[in-house]
């Protein structure tokens, strides 16, 4: 029996239609994408936001269609099979292509109007670039900014992003990569917790005291703690660990113990005091993003804005060379940074009478 809409239509362009018909689904395809990349359905279900059930559906329809097994289920994950590392080539170049389309339609649209994505390190999203965004955001009120801020740096090949801030270098061929300045660390404290547990003096006097430590995937910290407490478990010694900046700043800023911080938090308004202690280390800050995006003017305008907010030559604290923060208000000839971050510090709220 025949379908209703090939009544009536020459042969040749019925076969057309019904090969049309059985062309992979591009959603299937990119859940076969994700799922591969992540090695399991269960966290690429966490990705997309959709259920494992939901991912399986679409990757038996995708293997239905093409009529071959794409993948194998195994206690570590899933693997793809020869059929399917031959489909996943061309499943990345469909993704490509998709990527393609978006930034032609940007491209036809000059305007300032519409969204720009800026993914960045949770720690300067917070701290640095958010409450400067309040310029960026009058200067071009019509533009929608979507700030996200994650310990991951976000893929901007694969438009995750429209421009990337990040510590580690970006690597892909294909990207525009700048380095936009040096970040430095020291330990700090906050004078409540130096007037309760006293000033450490050296390296050596950190074991008597309460360390706080930001820990992520970054084995740069691994290495510190390693070199600063060979042999000396964590527990004991650590009175915190979290995986955010702004956890992190929060806990030395109210006392918890020493952590170590960018030098540019005095600079915001925090009430914390560096420590001399011989321990200094440093993380450049990348910008990345992909060569048509300057060809996109609302996206072209926050690369150059973002180029400003990291001016080394403006904020001394970004410059390769160490400034030491009590020399950074010296050294400084921009406007007032108190009045910029304001809030950050925030006074108590007076009782009600």
């Amino acid at each position: 029996m025949r379908l209703a809409e090939e009544r009536g239509v020459p042969q040749g362009e019925r076969a057309l239609q019904s090969r049309t018909r059985k062309l992979p689904d591009w959603d299937a395809a990119r859940v076969f994408l994700e799922v591969v990349r992540h090695k399991s359905f269960r966290a690429a279900a966490e990705t997309l936001g959709q259920s494992v059930n939901a991912l399986r559906r679409h990757v038996d329809a995708l293997e239905h269609s093409l009529g071959v097994t794409l993948l194998t289920r195994h206690v570590d994950g899933v693997r793809t099979t020869l059929e399917g590392e031959h489909v996943l080539t061309a499943a990345v170049q469909m993704e490509l292509a998709s990527f393609e389309l978006l930034r032609a339609r940007d491209r036809t649209d000059p305007s300032l109007h519409g969204e720009i994505r800026l993914a960045i390190t949770e720690g300067l999203g917070t701290f640095w670039i958010a409450p400067r965004l309040v310029e960026f955001q009058r200067a071009y009120p019509n533009l929608l900014v979507d700030l996200h801020c994650a310990m991951r740096s976000a893929d901007v090949l694969r438009m995750e992003a429209d421009l990337a801030i990040q510590i580690a270098r970006p690597t892909a061929p294909d990207l525009i990569v700048m380095k936009l300045g040096r970040m430095h660390l020291m330990p700090f404290a906050a004078p409540d917790y130096l007037a309760t547990f006293g000033r450490p003096r050296a390296v050596q006097d950190l074991v008597n005291h309460r360390i706080l430590i930001q820990a992520d995937d970054n084995a740069q910290w691994r290495q510190l703690y390693d070199r600063l407490f060979p042999g000396i478990p964590a527990p004991g010694l650590v009175a915190l660990r979290t995986n955010v900046s702004s956890a992190h700043y929060w806990s030395v800023a109210k006392g918890a113990g020493l952590g170590i911080l960018p030098t540019y938090a005095q600079a915001i308004g925090a009430q914390i005091v560096p420590l001399d202690l011989g321990i200094h280390e440093t993380l450049d800050i990348w910008l990345a993003y992909h060569p048509d995006s300057r060809r996109v003017e609302r996206v072209s305008r926050i690369i150059d804005w973002v180029i400003e907010a990291f001016s080394p030559q403006k904020y001394p604290w970004f410059r390769d060379e160490f400034v030491h923060p009590r020399d950074l208000a010296k050294a400084y000839r921009g406007e007032p940074l108190v009045n910029m971050f304001a809030g950050f510090m925030g006074g108590a709220l007076a009782p009600q009478r």
